[in-house]
């Protein structure tokens, strides 16, 4: 039987949220994120293999304001886990441990998949001709 007097574990609410504990958590939404929209990616390439007609009404639905913004979203998950990813793996062989490093990468990682999203998108609407 349990007693009373043991202590309980904090929860969340107890600390104060850190860029460490953000980018964490972020990380890991992110690939939920990436994860949970395989099916997307599948319906889209099933779309082009299934003839022009289904690729046009694949097209409409991702061309669609719903679409670039599920799309944009997309992305930015996509270049900031890949960062991110980079940053961990660079962990796993010592570098980059201090917390002034961490503080440092972990902001570089959020310019960095900002700055890569904003990249593949213009170069997405230059590549359309520039039109939205």
């Amino acid at each position: 039987m349990l007693t009373k007097d043991r202590p309980l574990s904090p929860h969340l609410q107890v600390y104060r949220p850190q860029l460490t504990s953000i980018l964490s958590i972020t990380h890991r939404g992110t690939g939920m994120f990436l994860a949970f929209s395989i099916p997307l990616l599948v319906y889209w390439l099933w779309a082009i293999a299934a003839g022009a007609e289904t690729y046009a009404s694949a097209q409409e639905l991702l061309g669609s304001s719903f679409g670039r913004v599920l799309l944009f979203f997309w992305s930015y998950s996509l270049f900031y886990h890949l960062c991110n990813g980079v940053r961990h793996l660079a962990w796993d062989i010592g570098v980059g441990l201090d917390i002034a490093v961490l503080y440092k990468s972990g902001w570089g990682v959020v310019a960095l998949s900002f700055a890569l999203t904003a990249m593949a998108w213009i170069a997405g609407y230059a590549a359309r001709g520039g039109s939205l």
